[in-house]
């Protein structure tokens, strides 16, 4: 059973991957507007990323006998003035979910809650993984500056990112 502090923290938590998922998508949408669809598509893959953990952790909890709660999600941003800008955007916000998840570990640790703290250590490798791979594409997008081939190469390239829902967390199970 979760302590009410830990029960708490992990779906405060969940809000904040869940906000991670609207940003992203509402960063797909502004992708659309300016008709950069391969931005568009990367980022509404990684929407659907940060869905999947919101879910993850909100299953734990009920797992756990806690009580996972769909707390109000905050706006986000919807235009960004260039790519470089949106894609900036991205990784300051995986290095602010790195040091969310981090603190998360240290309430479980501070709990004594070795079960929580074991099931963040996939959420802390996947910070890694978020923060190389929002680095990744930053670099493409500083590397095109303002040459508008390089960015329709860019945003080719990002048009053929691939993602499929982990099973047992699909939208629509089959």
């Amino acid at each position: 059973m979760l302590s009410e502090k830990m029960n708490d923290a992990l779906n405060v938590q969940a809000n904040r991957e869940l906000y991670s998922s609207y940003l992203y998508l509402s960063m797909s949408y502004h992708f659309e507007s300016v008709n950069m669809k391969g931005f568009a598509h990367w980022m509404r893959l990684q929407a659907g990323e940060e869905l999947v953990h919101t879910m993850k952790m909100l299953d734990y909890v009920a797992g756990k006998g806690g009580k996972a709660r769909m707390l109000a999600v905050e706006a986000p941003r919807f235009t960004w003035d260039s790519p470089l800008q949106a894609f900036q955007h991205v990784w300051d916000h995986e290095r602010v979910v790195t040091g969310l998840i981090k603190t998360l570990v240290k309430v479980a640790e501070e709990e004594l809650d070795e079960e929580t703290t074991e099931f963040l250590q996939w959420y802390i490798k996947e910070q890694v993984e978020e923060e190389e791979s929002s680095d990744s594409v930053l670099s493409k997008v500083k590397a095109a500056g303002n040459d508008k081939g390089a960015l329709e190469a860019a945003d080719r390239l990002l048009g053929q990112r691939s993602f499929r829902f982990p099973r047992g967390f699909e939208i629509f199970p089959k």
